[in-house]
Parts: C-alpha cells; structure tokens; sequence
C-alpha cells in the first residue's frame, strides 16, 4: 500500500499475496480499528495507510491483530494428566515465555518504515521495477 497512488482493493492484496480477499479484508480490519490504515467504500475505494510508516512497529501490528499464539510449538494442555508432560511443560515454560519475550521485544524496535527501506534496497539490488505484482514476486 506504501506503494500504491491511491487506495489498494483488498482483491488487489490478496492476488498479490496469493490468498483470498476474505482474508486480507479480515486483518486489514484489525488494522483499521488500530488506526493504521484506513477503508473508503464504493469505486476507487481500497486500503491506505493512516499513519507514517516509521511510527508503526511489528510490535503494533501483532497487537492489532490480536496478540496470537507466537509460536507453533508449546505446552499441548494447561492441565496435562501425564507425569511426563508435567515434567517437560515445567522444565520449557519458562524457555517459551523468555523466547516470546525477546520476540517480542524485537517486533517492537522494527518498523514499517525500517522494512520499507530494506524492501526499496532489495528491488534496486534485483532490477526490478515496484509494483503490486512484482512485490509477491520479489
């Protein structure tokens, strides 16, 4: 959307990120309410950006997005029955919650406006030309 002159449709997005527009309308949702971006209806309607992209942190947009799980692996059950896994969920936890921690942590020092430029350096180092298409593509 930085990129873009004027709004961005969500079906637009989800080409570009090769997913269904459903999708890409549910997290720019949470984006919106965060006031992030911003949605205008009707023809030429689509996504902006509400904000400067330096103010917005990876930290920010986890947040918007309802703070999920971090990681895939963890603890399967609060209340495990088995001695064993009581005694592995004991010994990790504390690993899980210093790694999402740091995680976390890192999310916060990183902004939009810091991948912006790592992604402008990046299509100048490959030729290739910045639109929507050759965003996926890159």
């Amino acid at each position: 959307m930085a990129e873009a002159d004027g709004p961005v449709t969500s079906e637009t997005m989800a080409k570009a990120m090769q997913t269904n527009p459903v999708v890409v309308r549910r997290v720019m949702a949470g984006l919106r309410d965060a006031g992030f971006v911003h949605s205008e209806k009707g023809h030429g309607g689509g996504w902006t950006i509400a904000r400067d992209l330096a103010d917005i942190t990876l930290r920010d947009v986890y947040s918007a997005l309802g703070a999920p799980e971090p990681f895939a692996m963890g603890n399967r059950a609060d209340a495990p029955g088995c001695l064993v896994e009581q005694a592995v969920n004991a010994a990790l936890d504390s690993a899980f919650q210093d790694a999402a921690a740091l995680l976390l942590h890192r999310f916060g020092a990183v902004t939009l406006a810091a991948l912006s430029a790592d992604f402008h350096a990046r299509m100048v180092a490959s030729g290739k030309s910045i639109d929507l298409e050759t965003v996926h593509a890159a």
